[in-house]
């Protein structure tokens, strides 16, 4: 089975193509253009250097997120405006998860995946290394890296890794809680092939759905909507 998968959730765009569980192709493109200009002529380039056409995919994967609003926006209508006419299944993946399933670390290690959310806040969640897989230790959630993460460090005796965009935030406020490993900038940023990777699992364990099912996984509102809270909150309070 050919996967295809896309990563517009950060700053980098990344398209990979997994045959089975092979690694046939995966580009990354981190200039500053926005992902509306470089997504589909990257996934385009993938397709061609395999000799694929869109027919030929069983699987589409995607970053559903955390990450950015509006990433996150054009990664998902592409792969709905392309697996929509061929019928093909997909899987939305934690951008999270993908991240983890990105970089090689040691059996047994725990591997903090941080996403900057501003204002002193991550997208953060946890996961054990265990050979090619990775095991959930807590739910993708939105807060101050101290609140959400403390408790995974008091609980781990193996070795702690932090990952991602929002990774020093992380690193400063938990090395005091124990030793953490931050990795070098070139290593922290997610990858397609997590995203392949996730959406493969997915998929072999029967979650993979129609691309008309796929969502936005937001996890908070955006600026807009929190201000439109905010001052209903204050026309309320008149």
């Amino acid at each position: 089975m050919i996967t295809l998968a896309v990563d517009s959730a950060g700053k980098a765009a990344g398209v990979a193509i997994l045959k089975e569980s092979q690694l046939l192709y995966e580009n990354y493109l981190d200039n500053g253009l926005t992902h509306s200009q470089t997504l589909l002529p990257m996934l385009k380039s993938a397709l061609a250097a395999c000799s694929l056409q869109v027919a030929d995919v069983g699987l589409m994967g995607v970053a559903a997120g955390p990450g950015s609003f509006t990433g996150l926006r054009i990664g998902m209508a592409l792969v709905k405006g392309l697996a929509l006419p061929q019928n093909i299944l997909c899987a939305g993946v934690s951008t999270l998860e993908a991240m983890a399933r990105s970089v090689y670390l040691p059996h047994g290690s725990v591997v903090i995946c941080a996403l900057d959310a501003r204002r002193g806040e991550v997208y953060a969640a946890a996961f054990q290394v265990e050979g090619d897989l990775v095991r959930r230790l807590m739910p993708d959630k939105t807060g101050l890296p101290q609140q959400l993460l403390a408790p995974v460090m008091a609980r781990c005796k193996n070795p702690v890794f932090v990952i991602g965009d929002g990774a020093e935030v992380c690193y400063n406020e938990l090395k005091k809680i124990g030793p953490l490993t931050l990795l070098p900038e070139r290593w922290r940023k997610g990858r397609a092939a997590g995203v392949a990777y996730a959406a493969l699992d997915a998929w072999q364990q029967g979650k993979a759905v129609q691309a008309g099912q796929l969502t936005v996984a937001y996890h908070r509102l955006s600026q807009a909507e929190r201000e439109r809270e905010k001052k209903l909150k204050e026309t309320n309070g008149l």
